[in-house]
Order: structure tokens, then sequence, then C-alpha cells
């Protein structure tokens, strides 16, 4: 195939035009690399190679100024903000950065179109003027309407004194150079009367660049060659020549001379397929595949690109790339923002953006993981960061100081004041402290020196990245706080990339939709051709209003769109073979549904289109219960455990699920104790038990009486907090939830007492027999041939009324419906039903075989959220044709029917032939 940039070549010296001396201008610096590739190919002896140069370079020439950088123009214009404001009407740097970069743009478009500054800013101010009449009724203006009025009337101020003071200074943002590159033009013809400039490969052009090109042409200095097809410029619908057919038109030069060119390519028979693929990801991995099978055909991958419409799928195409590529080039940098050192700064950033005296836990833990910090806490082979962090969790600390994390860790003081302090006295030391920590993780990384080169590299652009923020700081002494600290930083931090070193001229090209102006490439992938994506749709990042950019013949969203139909057409123009690939999910984030341009592909029936709907291919897994046989290591555990001995809570959690019992007592696997910021359940529920086990301990072996508890209520307060402190921890509960929480247990320990007392009053007696009692019991079953025990603490054995009752304490609700059994076949077959009849039974199993009780006992539940049910006692109901009789005393009986159950129990769990099966859920 033959290119653009060749075909110009061509012409160029079949014009005999010495190639030398030529100033070739194009739209980018790559296309250059391109041009200077091809140069060989037309010229059949040695030359000295013409000058290159993008139009940006071009104008800079032309200028005599130098472009700086979109945060210095930020400080720039900040001086000259402050030098036309009233000292107690000007915004702090951070405040200001967010609307000047809007007005920074809009001086950049009126300066690019050579629009008359004045008039523009004076419309601005005489629209803002009319809107107040809509939005305040007052006669009187308030300050703040003054104020907003105040601002749009300076814009035209803010413009000239700000232009003023760059030009004083030889330096400018785009628009400024453009406009001072018209202003220079005369001066550039008249100094440079022979020079030949040739134009290839331009589109969408700014007033300045139209002035310029047009006045070197009409001057005999210069040469244009578009690359627009027929099929596009014909039709006077199509965007994809909205910009060519208006020069054309427009252009005085091309009434008298020839258009070059309007081609034929795009007629020309293509290989076009569309792929709708689900998500981003797969459609960096379906990119894979192709190039997969691109490279059976073609092993070099040469005259192939894949261009990426969203240019952050780079590394999900580069991690699917296949293997065996061996020439590869990557245009578009790595975004700095997306490399592991980048949250790491962030986070620091985040913490000390406001001056405080602790740390939310998290942020700390998040800082201390990270995969650069965690080894500067390595020390002498200990690791202080795990010692930090398990620390937090076991005293449960949601927010610590410097000085409490040098206590848990004195031997890392140095690299706890780099994280954690200073950082908010000046943004001197802020910065050093970046500095520093750069500096230390650097020492640590050169210790494997081969094994880390990536991550130095990432090291080493953050640092100067940290000297453009500390140069711009010593330079214009703006950022006050670190929070404008972080501002400038997430600024600057989006704009830079970390370049990638590869082959330009051969192999296999990844690019973004800007990069491949002027190229042309036989097979083409474009990926990401989504709505909101190419095109990028509606946007109004601007203060100019639609209307007031019509009537000045400013760019909207109109052109921009037409920009992009150029750019794909112009991708499409040449190429013999095209994948294009579209997200089927449509994210009103990240795109919509297909772009109009693949509909509009279809609709012109130039090309048969082959669309195909891509989906991963998803084995059917069937979902498989976990199953542990029982070998002899297994069987050995069990022993140990039964001789340990089975709590009814351990019994019940095999009833619910045997893989819990089999996790939690075989492997001895528990969960971990992650810090509480909220007071949990179990929490509140140890809390209230050992409130009351205070309480009533004291009590064992006599009668109470309604005033011992009244005196027991004034303890409330002091009992609760104390035992909050102790399972809480240094957990805070004076205020949010925790304070809630902490009330509702002083409400729970209360209405318990109230209860108590209310039924003391209505005449009933009550002798507490023991309180937190520990059982343990060696139960008989002659089918093993090794002993079981059983172990169980109760939370509370009294006398009510002659009748020995046995209660277990629950902050949950509980219903009398939960405490009742009608077979008893189904005790151990339904956790939610009878797992609680099951635990209070295997209390006053366990006490009976102890001697400990008389039978018939009652035994049940008080539930803290039901404390208006009173004592839900177990019972036994038998079926009757009225309904049902239930027996609520716990006689030899019963505990005979239950042993039955909780022995064939035991043997399922022992048996080495029934293995530990998962149950659904």
């Amino acid at each position: 195939m033959t290119t653009f940039i060749f075909d110009v070549l061509t012409d160029l010296k079949n014009q005999n035009k010495n190639l030398s001396e030529l100033t070739f201008i194009l739209p980018s610096k790559r296309a250059g690399l391109f041009l200077k590739h091809q140069l060989h190919r037309v010229s059949s002896q040695t030359i000295f190679s013409p000058t290159i140069i993008s139009i940006e370079e071009f104008v800079e020439e032309l200028s005599q100024l130098k472009n700086i950088s979109n945060t210095e123009l930020l400080f720039e214009f900040y001086n000259t903000y402050n030098q036309l404001t009233k000292k107690e009407e000007t915004d702090s740097f951070e405040v200001f950065s967010k609307w000047a970069q809007i007005l920074l743009q809009d001086f950049n478009e009126i300066d690019r179109y050579l629009i008359p500054q004045k008039n523009i800013f004076n419309y601005l101010s005489a629209i803002k003027e009319i809107e107040n009449h809509h939005w305040s009724l007052e006669e009187n203006q308030t300050t703040f309407i003054k104020n907003y009025l105040s601002f749009w009337n300076k814009l035209h101020t803010y413009y000239t004194n700000f232009t003023k003071q760059l030009l004083n200074k030889k330096i400018g943002y785009q628009g400024l150079i453009y406009r001072e590159a018209v202003e220079n033009l005369e001066t550039y013809i008249q100094n440079n009367p022979k020079n030949q400039h040739v134009f290839l490969g331009f589109n969408a052009l700014n007033t300045c660049e139209e002035t310029i090109i047009q006045k070197l042409l009409q001057n005999d200095l210069a040469k244009i060659y578009w690359d627009i097809d027929t099929t596009f410029f014909n039709s006077v619908n199509h965007d994809a020549a909205l910009f060519t057919r208006q020069h054309k038109q427009n252009w005085t030069y091309f009434k008298n001379n020839p258009f070059n060119w309007l081609t034929t390519n795009y007629s020309k028979e293509k290989n076009i397929s569309t792929f709708g693929i689900p998500k981003n990801i797969g459609q960096a991995k379906y990119i894979g595949s192709l190039l997969n099978s691109l490279k059976n055909e073609n092993a070099t991958l040469q005259n192939t690109a894949v261009v990426l419409g969203d240019e952050n799928l780079l590394i999900p195409v580069l991690n699917a790339l296949p293997e065996n590529i061996d020439a590869l080039n990557i245009t578009m940098g790595f975004p700095l923002k997306s490399i592991p050192l980048a949250w790491l700064f962030e986070a620091l950033f985040y913490i000390h953006k406001t001056p405080s005296n602790s740390f939310y836990y998290k942020d700390v833990i998040n800082v201390m993981s990270h995969q650069f910090i965690r080894p500067l806490f390595n020390i002498d082979q200990v690791d202080y960061a795990s010692k930090i962090i398990e620390t937090i969790d076991a005293n449960n600390i949601i927010y610590l100081t410097t000085n409490r994390l040098k206590e848990i860790a004195p031997e890392s003081i140095t690299i706890i004041n780099l994280l954690f302090s200073n950082w908010g006295k000046t943004i001197d030391l802020a910065l050093q402290n970046c500095f520093q920590l750069i500096l230390s993780i650097k020492t640590y990384l050169d210790g494997n020196k081969a094994a880390n080169l990536l991550s130095l590299e990432y090291l080493f652009r953050f640092n100067e990245l940290f000297n453009e923020l500390s140069r711009l700081n010593t330079k214009y002494q703006h950022i006050k706080d670190v929070s404008t600290l972080f501002s400038i930083y997430k600024e600057l931090l989006s704009s830079e990339t970390l370049d990638f070193q590869g082959e330009p001229l051969q192999g296999l090209q990844i690019m973004g939709m800007l990069e491949s102006r002027v190229l042309d490439f036989e097979t083409v992938i474009i990926s990401s051709v989504n709505e909101g994506v190419l095109p990028s749709g509606k946007s109004n990042n601007s203060f100019i209003p639609f209307d007031v950019k019509l009537e000045n013949k400013l760019p909207t969203y109109k052109e921009k769109d037409a920009v992009y139909t150029y750019h794909f057409y112009r991708l499409l123009q040449r190429a013999k073979n095209i994948y294009i690939l579209y997200n089927t999910e449509a994210d009103v984030l990240t795109g919509g549904e297909k772009s109009r341009f693949i509909t509009q592909l279809e609709l012109e029936n130039i090309h048969k289109i082959n669309h195909q709907i891509i989906a991963p291919q998803v084995p059917v897994i069937e979902a498989s219960l976990q199953t542990i046989d029982k070998n002899v290591k297994l069987l050995e555990a069990l022993v140990e455990v039964a001789s340990k001995g089975f709590s009814p809570s351990s019994l019940t959690s095999y009833i619910r699920n045997p893989i819990d019992f089999y996790y939690q007592k075989i492997l001895k696997i528990k969960e971990h104790d992650d810090v509480e910021e909220t007071v949990a359940a179990n929490t509140l529920g140890t809390v209230i038990h050992n409130t009351l086990e205070d309480f009533y301990k004291p009590l064992i072996g006599s009668f109470i009486t309604a005033e011992i508890i009244k005196n027991l209520k004034s303890q409330i307060e002091e009992k609760v907090s104390f035992h909050f402190k102790n399972e809480y921890k240094e957990g805070e509960i004076t205020k949010g939830k925790n304070l809630i929480v902490f009330e509702i247990a002083k409400r729970y320990v209360s209405n318990f007492l109230d209860l108590e007392i209310q039924d003391l009053k209505a005449g009933n007696q009550i002798k507490i027999i023991a309180i937190e009692a520990n059982n343990e019991v060696m139960v008989d079953i002659p089918e093993l041939n090794f002993p079981i025990k059983l172990v169980g603490k109760v939370d509370r054995v009294d006398e009510h009324n002659g009748i020995t009752r046995i209660i277990d304490y629950k902050t949950g609700r509980v219903e009398q419906n939960q405490v009742e059994i009608v077979n008893w076949e189904e005790l151990t077959t339904d956790y939610k039903k009878y797992s609680k009849s099951f635990q209070i039974l295997s209390y006053a199993y366990m006490m009976h075989l102890m001697g400990a009780i008389n039978l018939p006992v009652e035994a049940g539940i008080m539930s803290f959220k039901n404390l208006s049910a009173g004592f839900l006692k177990f019972a036994k109901k038998d079926k009757t044709g009225n309904g049902a009789k239930k027996d609520f005393l716990i006689t030899n009986e019963a505990i005979n029917n239950f042993e039955v159950e909780l022995k064939q129990l035991i043997l399922e769990i022992c048996n080495p032939q029934i293995p530990f099966t998962e149950k659904e859920v």
C-alpha cells in the first residue's frame, strides 16, 4: 500500500523540488518521524534531511515566545489576579485554580481564533448583567451580586494585564503564541523570502493557522496537501470533510490554484468487521486474540496499528498482547497517576491536607501496607509494620497520634516522622518529607538494583515532579497549605507520563486517536468506538455561552465531533483490514451505546460490514458442596477436641454447617479480629453479661429483694463504662453511633433490673444459685473408645418460688416459639428453629449429670430485645386435636430424650465413615 506521506513526497519530487531545501510542517512530531523514514524511497541519491517540524514548533518560532505548562500558567495568572483584586475579595490559590483553569481555556480559544478580546468580554459582562435581573429581583444589589458582576467586568482587564505580563517574560500559552505568530508573520516573510514550506495532513484549523498558511500560500512560499476522500468531500452532510469543504470554498488561494488532494482510496475494497464485546477488559482480551491470529499471517505485524479510543485501555491491552510479539512501539506514555507511587503520595496528602493531631487507623494501615513503605519498617529482621497493625487490632484503636505510633514501634521513629509528622507546619517541610521518603525508598531498592529498575524509574519521575513543585513554590510562593499543595500535585500528575522505549518504525504500533494523524496502516484495530468516547459527546467547559461561540465562530461540540469523524474515517481511507470494537455494556461514565460512526458505516452501504457480538467463554461450573473425609489425623484431632470438651455452641455450629465445625474445631481457624469502629453485637453482649455478673455474683446463695436490686441501679453507669473500656479497649464511645450503643447497654441493664424488681414486688421469691457457672461433665458413649466431655458456662441459675431455673441471656431478639419443640428427632436437624432449645437443654443436661440441680427444672432465655415477654421457658409441645399442649418442666423423661439426640449427634461427628459435608446456606 502507498501512504499519504509517500504520495506527497512523490508529487514534490515529480515537480523537481529540492527536498533538502523544504520545510515540512505537520500536525505532530510523530508524523515527522515517519516522513523522514519515507525520504529514501523517493530519493535516488544521498541528500541532506529537510527541516521537519510540527505546527506548534513552527508557530513558536514565529512568535519568539516559549510555551509553558498549564500549571505554571496558573501561577502566573494568580500574580495578575492578586494585583487587580482587593485583598479582602481575593480567592485562595486552591479556589482560584478551579475557575481559572476554565478562564485560561477561554483565553486560549479567543486568541487562537483571533476574536477581538474587548468585544467578547464586554458581551459576556452584558449577558451576566441581564441574567442578574432574572435571578435577583432586589433593587439594591447585594455584596455577593456586586462581586459577581465585578468579576465579569474585570475579565478584559485580567486578560490584558496577564498577556502583557507573559509577553514581557517572552512566555505564553498556545493561543497567545498563535496570536503573536500572526503579528510577526510579515516580518518572518520579509526575513525568509526564499523558504519553501509544505503543510500536509491538516484538517481543522484555527483562525491563526488559517491566516498563517494562507499568507504563505499567497506569497508563493508554501504548498498545502489535504488528505480527504471524494466520498466524504462530495457528500455535503459528511462531517469528515466539514473543514476541508470550508477551506476550499472560503480560501481565495483555491480560486486560482488546485486543491490537493481529493483521493479515491475509501471506496476501494476493504474487510471491515465490527465486534460488540462486553466491558473494556473484554475488548483488551479480544485485541490480544486478534493480534495472535494476525501474527500467524504477518509475522512482524508490520503496517498494523492498535488505536485506542479510550487510552485507559493501554495497560489491559499490553497485558493481553501475545508473548511472541517482537517489535512493538507504544506512542502514548504510561500515566504517572496509574503508578503505585501515585496513590502513596495521594494517601499522604489526603491525611495531611486537614491539620489534625490524630490519624484514622485505616489511613495509617493503607500507608504502611504500601509495597514501597512496608520494607522500610523492617528493621533488624523485625516487621514493625505488622507490630503496629496487630496493636491497632488488639487494642481497637480507631485514631492514632504520632506519639502513639512511636510508642508501639520506637525503632521506626525516622520513617514514622517522614510519613506522619510535621507536614502541616510549612510547605517546604512537607516537600522535604516527600524528598526524604523518595530517598529512603531508593536506598532500599538499590539493595537489588537489577530487580528494581522499573521501580527506580518511577522514583526518578516522582522526584522530578516534586522538584517542579518545589521550584514553583519557591518562584511564586502561592502555595500556603498542604491542601493547595495536594491540588497542584494532582494537576502536575495528570499531565505526566512515563514514556516507553520501542521500535518507532517497526512492528506493531499502539497509539491514541490523535497520534494516528497523517499516518496510514494496512491493518487497523480501533477500540472503544462508543458514543461518549468516539465521538466524545457534548461538553461545555467554558464561561462563553453556546450562542456567543456561534456568533464569534468559536468551535462548539459540533466542530469537535467533526474532528473525531475526520480522524476515524482517515484511519479507514487506505486501510485494507479494519477491526472496530465497541463495548456492549452501556455505561454513562465511560460511554453509552455503539458509536454513530458504526451506524454511519452501515448506512453508507459502500462496504460490506461483518458484525459480530463476542462473548467470553464462561465454563459452567456446577456448584458442589465441599466434603472432608475423616482420615487418621482428622480422627486424632477429633479425639483431642472430645477430650477438651464439646460446648453447646460448637455442637450447634455442626448442626448449622459441619464445614464450620471442621474449620473452627479441627483446623482451629478463627475469624480475624478487625477494629470495631462501631461496637459489634458480640461486644455489646459481652459488656451486658459482664455487668450482670458483677451485680449478681455477690448475691449467690441468697434471696434477693427489690431494695437490693434498686441499689444496683446506681452502679450501672460505672460498671457498663468499666466493661466497655475493658472490651472495646481504646475505641471511642463518647460520640456518634458508639455513644448510642453505650446508652443502649445501660438501658438494657436498667430494663432487666426493673423487670426483676417488678417480679419481686409481685410477691415472687428469687434465690440466686449460680452466676456464670462453669460446667464440665463426662458423657458415657459405649460406641466410642475414647472419652467425651461436655463443657459450658451458664449465665444464671436461680430458684423462682422454689423451682430451679436455668437462664441464658441473649442481647438479640428471641421469641417463645424459638424455645419450643414438637419432635425430639428434629432437635439436631434445623439450626434456625431449634439451636436455642438445644443450647439450654445442654446446660440442663450437664448440670443434671453433675448433680448440681434436681429435676424437674425450668430452662429458658431472657431476651434483652424482648424483655416484655419475660422469661422464655423451654417447652415440649404435644399436638392434640384442639391445638398443642405445652410442658414447660424439664423432667427425667425430657433429659433422657435429649440424651438420645445428643449422643447420636456426637456419634455422627466422630463416625469415621461420615465425612464433614457442607450444607447449602
